[in-house]
């Protein structure tokens, strides 16, 4: 079962979203270095790494997933990935494929804006050199902005009218405006309260104006939209000093509570090479290298013999993205974007088991392995209850059928339990009838 969740890459055309995707993905998105490459978005699964149970209880072999994989007690849990064709300045005003490209966002969760740090792409993706990338970030996240503006701002004082009228809470006023980019009111309140704490808007919306309307609108999109942004082609000549400077911008003040710089920290800024990534497993698969996305580096024919020998040309390149890449950096980066997407929503684990004693599989369909423990893994948001997860596990069978739930030492679960990993999140479901 892939994560319900949808991870998508955005960005100028030919920034490399297309080959971040075939790096991380078993996708096969075309790629070329001209604008609107991609025309539909391409989809795909990528593997998010986190600590199986079945290495705290011994059952590692007999741990194995119905999805991804389990690698002595490192899970591989699948998520959804999907490219959004190439964004250019004025895609809000209908320029390039335009508001297209902008609905596609509606369906994700994060963004994950590749950035081309080398400079051999202007600003409408076109090859050039020596351009600098810095307003890269900008101008996407303000395109993003006006947008979503564009769209509450037409309908705003037939709003705040019914708003009057009815004496309607705040939160829902305007979760009417913006329920259309999959926003839960829960979230349009914590929008709410972050700029109530910061004192920069007035707390009654009949008094806003359209300033106060895009303060809102630029908060919103923080919580609806967290953004990594991957500064890919770290190995192209340049890139070094557009990063630094990228980096300046966006570094975190200490102990500052101001909202985030075009939607960004330092934090969740990634150096990456995903033509590099698409290489190495390349070779991997064509038993040239022994390697995984993520390692550090990789081994060849003369530290493995059953390994195939290269020759000078790709031993060149090896070496160079050994040196370039992977030694000065850790790793391409492509892994750790993934992984920092994830991790920004702070999604949890769960494993639902129908026995607690062998930890066997949540279902008793014939396609559960004999003796497979912790075949599923399910990632969910933050704050979901027992409940809430029983539905999306079987909207039909566990919601309505539902008789109770409990965990690891047979103690019995709430309805409204908060599922919290490694506390509660290896869950049996008991069902009536």
């Amino acid at each position: 079962m892939a994560s319900s969740f949808v991870i998508a890459f955005v960005g100028k055309p030919s920034a490399g979203k297309s080959s971040f995707l075939n790096a991380i993905t078993d996708a096969s998105a075309k790629v070329g270095n001209f604008p609107f490459t991609t025309i539909e978005p391409n989809q795909g699964i990528a593997y998010y790494p986190l600590d199986c149970p079945c290495k705290r209880f011994g059952l590692s072999d007999r741990c194995k997933p119905r999805h991804g994989r389990c690698q002595q007690g490192k899970r591989f849990v699948p998520v959804r990935m999907m490219d959004v064709a190439g964004l250019v300045p004025g895609a809000s005003e209908g320029r390039g494929l335009g508001n297209r490209f902008l609905d596609d966002l509606r369906h994700a969760d994060v963004l994950v804006h590749v950035v081309d740090a080398s400079g051999t792409t202007d600003e409408q993706g076109k090859e050039t050199k020596g351009y600098d990338p810095i307003d890269d970030v900008r101008w996407l996240r303000d395109e993003i902005e006006e947008w979503v503006a564009g769209n509450v701002l037409a309908k705003w004082a037939n709003s705040v009218r019914r708003h009057r009228a009815t004496k309607s809470a705040a939160a829902d006023t305007l979760h009417g405006l913006v329920a259309g980019y999959g926003a839960r009111r829960e979230l349009v309140q914590r929008a709410l309260d972050r700029l109530a704490s910061s004192g920069s808007s007035s707390v009654d919306i009949g008094e806003w104006d359209e300033k106060d309307v895009r303060r809102f609108v630029g908060v919103f999109l923080d919580l609806r939209f967290p953004t990594v942004v991957a500064l890919n082609k770290i190995d192209m000549p340049d890139a070094d000093k557009n990063i630094a400077a990228i980096m300046r911008r966006y570094k975190s003040v200490p102990g500052s509570n101001s909202f985030l710089v075009d939607g960004v920290s330092e934090q969740n800024i990634v150096l990456s090479s995903a033509l590099a990534e698409c290489f190495l497993r390349k070779l991997a698969k064509q038993g040239y290298i022994r390697y995984e996305t993520g390692d550090d580096d990789f081994v060849t024919h003369e530290e493995d013999g059953s390994l195939k020998s290269i020759d000078d040309k790709m031993g060149r390149r090896l070496e160079n993205i050994r040196d370039l890449v992977l030694f000065r950096y850790g790793s391409t980066g492509v892994q750790e974007t993934v992984c920092r997407a994830v991790d920004l929503l702070g999604f949890v684990p769960v494993f639902p088991v129908k026995n607690l004693a062998n930890f066997g599989a949540s279902s008793g369909d014939a396609s559960s392995s004999s003796g497979a423990a912790f075949q599923d893994c399910v990632l969910v948001r933050p704050g979901t209850t027992v409940r809430e997860f029983a539905k999306k596990l079987h909207s039909v069978a566990l919601d309505k059928g539902y008789a109770g739930a409990e965990t690891v030492g047979n103690i019995q679960l709430g309805e409204d339990d908060v599922i919290v990993a490694d506390k509660n999140n290896i869950i049996k479901f008991f069902v009536s009838g």
